[in-house]
């Protein structure tokens, strides 16, 4: 069970309680889960109970009494417990976290670059204006890009002649003359950083990623550290991760075996492993998970026009990339035999793979195959 699918359980029990009257409250448009933090009980909570708890004048607790009673046995939910002022704690079913993981990494590979687009904003067509400012017009540039993502045909307008340099960035207006109407608080750079002055300095990708990566309102950090080829600088440590699936890849088919497919995925034991050690392997369970957000993340960027929060989630899937392949190495090591859990766990890097390519796209940051 993925984020997504708990809070679409969680949802479902709240308009259940609706229809029965045992609940008299507006029905929210969606549920908010998070992680449990340390110390709290189970593998997700949801506030939804104290959120409700006003407009159907009831206790806290008694409404999450009430929820809980409607979650009872939903697929893939082993435990709800009731904590504080009536938090909902949920702890997954571990007899169904293998199927779930075989669900996801299949999803990922069907879609692609595409995994995590959706329809949560189509509708009437979006028009967004921004001024004359680098800063300004990368970010409307991104903003286009994932709102497209969610199913909203968007028109770019800026206020005066677009700067020709803008091109070179992978931005493009559609019309001018327009007041500009900012997406969102965009700091502007110091004067004297144009577009041809940090394209000169820093190239197309960095430049994007120091305009992006902070959020809309603080200070870009345009600065060479976005050229070092170190993992200190988050940039290169995404696009290493990237590269670093794609050769975990090609150094499979040498010796002769590919990632795990369909038909293979979380059945069966074999020597080395089976497919449930590879899933529980140190770091497996943290590099399922923000993959699993993957959608989650794309649909909050698009809706508070917010490309940091893709960038911010990209760095997360690196990180738990590299502890998945530090503590469980996809590739045979030393006298070891290609195994049923070593092509589980090169799916699961592929998975990530996957996921950094599509994020940094919809970023206009180009993904290299080899750094």
């Amino acid at each position: 069970m993925t984020p997504a699918d708990l809070s679409t359980t969680v949802l479902h029990a709240v308009r259940r309680a609706v229809d029965e009257d045992a609940l008299r409250a507006p029905v929210p448009a969606r549920v908010r889960v998070e992680r449990t933090r340390p110390g709290g009980r189970g593998d997700y909570a949801s506030a939804v109970a104290l959120q409700l708890a006003g407009p159907a004048a009831l206790p806290a607790r008694e409404v999450a009494e009430i929820l809980r009673e409607r979650m009872a046995g939903a697929p893939g939910l082993g435990r709800v417990e009731i904590t504080g002022p009536g938090f909902l704690n949920f702890t997954l079913d571990a007899t169904a976290d293998t199927a779930a993981h075989r669900a996801l990494l299949h999803r990922v590979r069907e879609q692609g670059p595409r995994y995590g687009f959706g329809d949560a904003l189509a509708g009437a067509p979006l028009q967004f204006s921004h001024a004359r400012e680098v800063r300004a017009a990368v970010t409307a540039d991104a903003v286009r890009r994932l709102v497209r993502a969610q199913g909203a045909p968007v028109r770019i307008s800026c206020d005066e002649a677009s700067d020709p340099d803008w091109a070179r960035l992978g931005v493009a207006v559609d019309v001018h003359g327009r007041p500009p109407v900012p997406l969102t608080e965009v700091r502007p750079v110091p004067a004297g950083a144009t577009a041809g002055e940090l394209l000169e300095r820093l190239g197309p990708d960095a430049t994007r990623w120091g305009l992006l990566r902070p959020a809309g309102h603080d200070r870009a950090r345009l600065g060479d550290g976005l050229l070092v080829q170190g993992e200190d600088n988050p940039l290169f440590l995404v696009r290493y991760a990237h590269s670093r699936t794609r050769a975990l890849s090609r150094g499979a088919e040498l010796l002769g075996f590919t990632a795990a497919r369909d038909e293979g995925i979380g059945e069966g034991r074999c020597a080395g492993g089976g497919f449930d050690e590879a899933f529980e392997a140190a770091g497996a369970p943290a590099l399922l998970a923000v993959i699993a957000d993957h959608p989650a993340v794309l649909a909050a960027a698009a809706h508070h026009r917010a490309p940091d929060r893709l960038a911010r989630h990209l760095e997360a899937v690196a990180h738990a990339f590299f502890d998945f392949h530090d503590a469980a190495s996809p590739l045979p090591v030393g006298d070891e035999k290609p195994s049923a859990a070593h092509r589980t766990r090169l799916a699961l890097a592929e998975a990530a793979g996957t996921v950094l390519a599509g994020g940094l796209s919809l970023l206009g940051i180009s993904a290299p195959p080899h750094l």
